[in-house]
């Protein structure tokens, strides 16, 4: 048995990205893709490092069934997926890639507004079954819409940056950004920002204090025209909220790329209804950010495992 660590990458990447690792001989990386919850129970005590995306969770039946498990990378930004607490209780060390994919996210939820202001969704759909109807789809425009920011950290900030062109009216709520530090927006209270935007757009990490953050009490205070957009962690919008809110035309629209479960119920209301789009969960999903994350993972698994270097510890 090699007694080189044993690196598996469960969810899936570009196998040239970890090629240097694999000829430098120093770690044995898993050569299959992809991997099942119960493929990768199946490897044991053989796993040292995991490197992970949205799917795989890692919980404490799954670490139980790693005994050798030293360190886990999560390619990405958000950790949710993974029980850093019990990962503590098991000497496990835990890392994220920051900024790696943010740009992908942020444009993704500029796409996101985009469509729900323009239709494009529904005027696509329309002719692809041979209609003209160019009447039905008159949309909104972005230029000097006031677009409220639940979370201005980094991915916030580049959504801003990118709809700037269009002149709107920035607003957010942070509770760790004061607003002399961001002088070209205005800080208003969570309320505040639901009552005056025309468009939300939410930028949230998933944790205890932002799980159904937006829920019944702050949607009611959305303006009747007003466009909601989740592309940061499913479980921070209440979704049973949401869809009551659409059914009843409280707010005009919402377009979602995270889900309170994932894949999303075939049963969900959401699937059905007009005033939605969808997307499931793509917000990272494109070539260049699977590059810098797949490169970035394995530099740290590179300083952690040869080095001895912990390289953005999340705990």
């Amino acid at each position: 048995m090699s007694n080189k660590p044993y690196i598996v990458i469960p969810d899936g990447f570009d196998e040239k990205i970890f090629s240097e690792l694999k000829e430098e001989n120093d770690l044995e990386i898993h050569s299959k893709k992809k991997l099942s919850r119960e493929e990768l129970i199946s490897l044991g005590d053989k796993v040292n490092g995991l490197v992970v995306r949205s799917a795989t969770i890692v919980d404490q039946d799954l670490i139980n069934q790693l005994p050798s498990l030293k360190y886990v990378i999560r390619a990405g930004e958000g950790t949710d997926n993974i029980d850093k607490k019990y990962c503590t209780d098991r000497n496990i060390r835990v890392s994220n890639t920051p900024g790696a994919n943010s740009n992908s996210a942020a444009e993704h939820a500029v796409a996101l507004m985009m469509t729900l202001l323009r239709k494009t969704h529904h005027a696509h759909s329309s002719m692809s079954s041979g209609k003209w109807e160019k009447n039905r789809f008159a949309g909104n425009e972005l230029w000097k819409k006031t677009v409220g920011f639940v979370g201005f950290g980094r991915i916030g900030k580049i959504v801003a940056k990118r709809i700037s062109g269009f002149e709107p009216n920035i607003i957010f709520y942070d509770p760790f950004i004061e607003t002399d530090l961001e002088p070209n927006y205005q800080k208003f209270s969570l309320e505040e920002v639901f009552e005056k935007s025309d468009i939300i757009t939410v930028h949230t990490p998933l944790n205890e204090q932002t799980r159904d953050l937006v829920g019944k009490k702050l949607i009611s205070l959305m303006k009747k025209s007003g466009i909601l957009i989740n592309a940061a962690r499913g479980g921070v919008v209440n979704e049973e909220s949401l869809i009551e809110a659409l059914k009843e035309n409280k707010i005009a629209a919402a377009a979602l790329d995270v889900f309170e479960q994932e894949p999303l119920n075939e049963n969900s209301p959401l699937i059905s209804m007009q005033n939605v789009v969808l997307t499931p969960h793509l917000g990272a999903s494109t070539a260049e950010a699977q590059i810098r994350v797949g490169l970035m993972a394995a530099s740290q698994l590179k300083e952690f495992f040869i080095n001895g270097n912990l390289l953005n510890e999340v705990k």
